[in-house]
């Protein structure tokens, strides 16, 4: 994984490759996949309780591939930019915590 700045849009970017890539892709691929489910269950008229207990479980997917890539970002773009002095790295995580423990 490596991050640089887009010359185009002036953002930082992160290249995945791999077994992370794939990874990645294929949690979200499932979750689209439970939210076309839970979409469908509620054109069918599905009990809400149902439709209750799948929307959870995309949270709790959601969550899952959260934490895969915050951990990946700490174990390679925030290592580097605090290797290479970037301290700002720290607080940009931080706020990034407090926004996923809302």
């Amino acid at each position: 994984m490596t991050t640089e700045k887009c010359s185009a849009c002036a953002e930082k970017t992160t290249h995945r490759e791999g077994k992370e890539y794939k990874d990645l892709i294929s949690r979200l691929n499932k979750i689209e996949g439970q939210v076309r489910g839970v979409k469908k269950m509620v054109e069918e008229d599905r009990y809400c309780i149902d439709i209750i207990n799948q929307v959870s479980a995309i949270s709790a997917a959601i969550n899952s591939f959260n934490k895969l890539l915050l951990s990946e970002h700490i174990k390679s773009c925030v290592v580097e930019d605090i290797k290479a002095g970037n301290d700002q790295m720290v607080d940009e995580l931080c706020g990034t915590l407090h926004k996923l423990m809302r």
